[in-house]
């Protein structure tokens, strides 16, 4: 697995940091323009082999797709893979594979994106909610005990590393083996984000990716399970494969219900050349990060934290002021793209009106939701665009 423009470092990037002496920052732009929230980005190498799967006619799942699925579960420090057309039917398919029965009840964040929790609706589940840390934005494992306490119908735990940064897993794993619960990561923010040297998706008993093109991987679209269970391979594997059976000839013999969930071989070539530059990419977002850092420490906004022993990839920046709005239009006016997320929590959207945890109160998430602001982290930004972004920030706090 090689992509000409550059190769991942050998152990995948682990231990770069912020302020490292190698950077991926682009030299400064002498021209002036807007600096976008995301900018999605593919090499050479992607296009080539994009280009190399056209003229050969393997456009659907096959052999590029097996691949991709080894080379990303060895990523991740997994045994297996299984390759998915999005996070949203990872996350379904992986909570069908574990074997969530209707019905019984999966404790996750309300401060996520909806396919969270969606997911386990999906699988015939009731998603719980539980508060986040008002610091890491991620389950709040003392409230988590705090809702086992209260429910005897909880089978699982759904957390989710947000922004880039990976939950309180060795509490929440505590807690999943105290409580004989499975642990279903959904890391589909996370690529490469670790803690103690362990990557996110060798955690729990299966974790979840997307390639959505914002994040900081893609394959366009596109979404991975990754796990060290047999059972749980082998059943998904069959599941977004309208349930044929795996070991077989692929066929018309159908063993259990099933999607087409399936990945192209289009965008399997695409995650594997992005999974070449994911270490250099990663590390783009946390030199970002640091500029940040240390720009906007001295003024009234708080930026994201990083626990010891934590490796943040920063898919989000994302800060929090009081000032949330009035801060998005100084931006706006200065050409510089921002994004909230999230401004809605998930237990007060309109599509949860029903469930019964809905009319439950997270203070803490109801609070980040009307805080958080996320600014431009992506690793194609130049030093001008840093710099656009720190000076549109401080004349905002300045000029107040």
């Amino acid at each position: 697995m090689t992509d000409t423009e550059t190769n991942a470092e050998p152990d995948g990037g682990l231990e770069g940091t912020a302020g490292s002496d190698e950077t991926a920052a682009t030299e400064v732009d002498p021209g002036a323009g807007p600096v976008p929230i995301a900018d999605p980005e593919l090499s050479e190498a992607a296009l080539e082999r994009v280009e190399s799967l056209l003229a050969d006619g393997r456009l659907a799942d096959g052999p590029e797709v097996r691949a991709f699925e080894d080379e990303f579960a060895a990523y991740c420090g997994t045994d297996a893979g299984v390759a998915t057309s999005n996070g949203t039917t990872a996350l379904h398919a992986a909570l069908e594979a574990i074997g969530l029965a209707d019905g019984e009840a999966v404790i996750t964040s309300p401060f996520s994106f909806v396919a969270s929790a969606n997911a386990v609706r999906l699988a015939g589940g009731k998603p719980v909610f539980a508060d986040i840390d008002p610091e890491t934005y991620t389950l709040d494992p003392a409230d988590v005990r705090r809702v086992l306490r209260e429910r005897d119908d909880v089978v699982g735990l759904l957390p989710v590393h947000l922004y880039g940064l990976p939950a309180d897993m060795a509490a929440l794993c505590e807690i999943a083996n105290d409580h004989d619960l499975f642990v279903l990561e959904d890391a589909c923010q996370a690529h490469g984000a670790a803690v103690d040297g362990t990557r996110v998706g060798g955690f729990g008993d299966a974790a979840c990716f997307s390639f959505y093109p914002t994040k900081n991987m893609t394959t366009a679209e596109g979404g991975m399970i990754v796990t060290d269970r047999d059972d749980v391979a082998e059943r998904a594997a069959s599941y977004v494969n309208h349930g044929r059976d795996v070991g077989g000839t692929g066929g018309y013999d159908h063993v259990e219900l099933g999607h087409n969930y399936r990945m192209t071989s289009l965008e399997a070539a695409i995650g594997r050349a992005q999974l070449d530059r994911l270490a250099e990419r990663n590390r783009a977002r946390r030199e970002n990060a640091a500029v940040y850092d240390e720009a906007l420490a001295e003024l009234p906004v708080e930026t994201p934290t990083e626990p010891a022993g934590y490796r943040h990839v920063y898919h989000q920046y994302t800060v929090r002021t009081h000032d949330r709005d009035a801060l998005a239009a100084t931006l706006e006016d200065r050409d510089v793209g921002t994004g909230i997320y999230y401004e809605t929590p998930i237990h007060r959207q309109p599509a949860y009106e029903t469930v019964s945890s809905a009319a439950a109160e997270f203070p803490v998430a109801e609070r980040a939701a009307d805080e958080v602001l996320s600014l431009p982290v992506h690793p194609t930004l130049s030093e001008r665009d840093r710099r656009t972004v720190v000076e549109a920030v401080r004349d905002h706090f300045t000029t107040q």
